[in-house]
């Protein structure tokens, strides 16, 4: 008896092996496919994101220019936050100069982090070039093939080529700008050009460079013409700025703890050397809805305790913070709670002051005749038509300065 049902037994599983078989095949050959290996899911955005890679030039007639943007990083990140629904700014850096510099190219990934691309950028100087072409296919096909572009057709995706000098077209081993214009455009990425002064050997390749790049050709002086203009506001919001700053606290492994204090030192490093206008400008933009990324990178403690996201018993001693490790644990709970406060009091003062910043400047500008032909403007006016292709919608807002 026990023979005829283990007989009926395997009969019947290999029955089901017979039937199910071609479908198990399939999967199995799907998954060892270098297709299906190279596939990943992207999780649906949470909100609306804005990549924007910089492609610089570096060389010598670009002082103005290079100065303009240390000091306008974060008036242009504002602008770009300031869609009726607050996106998510992620910002990159190509620095570029030509063959025989000092450096062909620099890159800086895109990222969150706007603060550590900001103290990179304040490390570039105008240096170099002077024999006209500079290795402008080489900076761009960087910026489209190196960078970490989201891989969501939703994400507005965008390049602002700048600089002075028309490309090097004579160069056997580069990839024609028109080429990588073509990957970009497949990717989703929309070149738009900033053509600083006048040259007319640049006008046409850039005209060309935006058009194939389905963007914006825009024209600045030299210098930039980025609306610069000191207001009263400026000292007291840097100051706030850096009492925020050090509301922060980094924990978890040793590696994501040097991240923290990475991040940390680039701050510090804007305080002592960027301007207070520079630094005001910074301060608005991290208290605004798409600053907190930039403001509390990864693993921060005080805003992942105060949003329920972690436990703070469930942390080990040994991963939090220094200042925390030796206090009990009610003490702990308190001095989070103590920095929460702080953190939600210094925002409220940064948003009132900025407000007023706002409007002083304004009027300034009102009273300037109005800055149509700023960068400030013409930056706005090419994110604006491009980013309402990607769903975002710039039409209450106005450039920020």
């Amino acid at each position: 008896m026990n023979q005829k049902l283990a007989a009926a037994a395997l009969f019947a599983v290999t029955a089901l092996i017979v039937v199910l078989f071609p479908g198990i095949r399939a999967t199995l050959a799907a998954l060892e496919s270098p297709q299906a290996q190279s596939v990943h899911v992207v999780a649906p955005p949470t909100r609306p994101r804005v990549e924007v890679v910089f492609v610089l030039d570096t060389t010598g007639s670009m002082g103005g220019l290079i100065a303009a943007a240390k000091e306008k990083i974060w008036s242009i990140a504002t602008t770009m936050a300031s869609a009726n629904e607050a996106p998510e700014i992620r910002m990159g850096l190509i620095a570029y100069r030509d063959r025989g510099d000092a450096y062909v190219t620099k890159q800086v990934d895109l990222s969150a982090d706007l603060d550590s691309l900001h103290a990179q950028l304040m490390d570039l100087r105008a240096q170099g070039g002077g024999d006209g072409p500079e290795s402008v296919n080489q900076a761009l096909y960087e910026a489209v093939h190196a960078m970490s572009w989201s891989t969501n057709a939703e994400v507005y995706k965008t390049v602002f080529l700048v600089g002075d000098a028309p490309p090097h077209m004579d160069y056997q081993d580069d990839v024609p700008y028109a080429q990588t214009l073509r990957a970009a455009a497949g990717l989703g990425i929309v070149v738009n050009t900033i053509q600083a002064g006048r040259m007319q050997a640049t006008e046409r390749p850039w005209q060309h460079i935006a058009q194939l790049g389905g963007g914006a050709y825009l024209q600045v002086g030299s210098q930039g013409d980025a609306v610069a203009i000191a207001t009263p506001f400026d000292e007291r919001l840097a100051a706030l700025a850096a009492k925020l700053d050090r509301t922060r606290l980094y924990y978890g492994d040793a590696e994501d703890r040097a991240r923290g204090e990475k991040k940390q030192a680039a701050a510090s490093r804007l305080h002592e050397d960027a301007s207070d206008q520079s630094q005001a400008r910074r301060a608005v933009f991290n208290a605004s809805a798409s600053g907190s990324g930039n403001l509390l990178g990864e693993k921060e403690l005080v805003d992942d305790v105060a949003s329920g996201r972690v436990e703070l018993d469930a942390i080990p001693a040994a991963a939090l913070p220094a200042p925390l490790r030796e206090l009990p644990a009610p003490q702990r709970a308190e001095a989070i709670e103590r920095k929460a406060g702080e953190r939600s009091d210094l925002t409220r003062q940064i948003k009132a002051l900025a407000s007023q910043r706002d409007a002083y400047l304004v009027d300034k500008v009102n009273a300037m005749g109005g800055a149509r032909d700023s960068l400030d403007q013409k930056l706005y006016d090419a994110v604006r038509a491009q980013g309402a292709k990607a769903g975002l919608s710039y039409e209450s807002a106005a450039p920020r300065y």
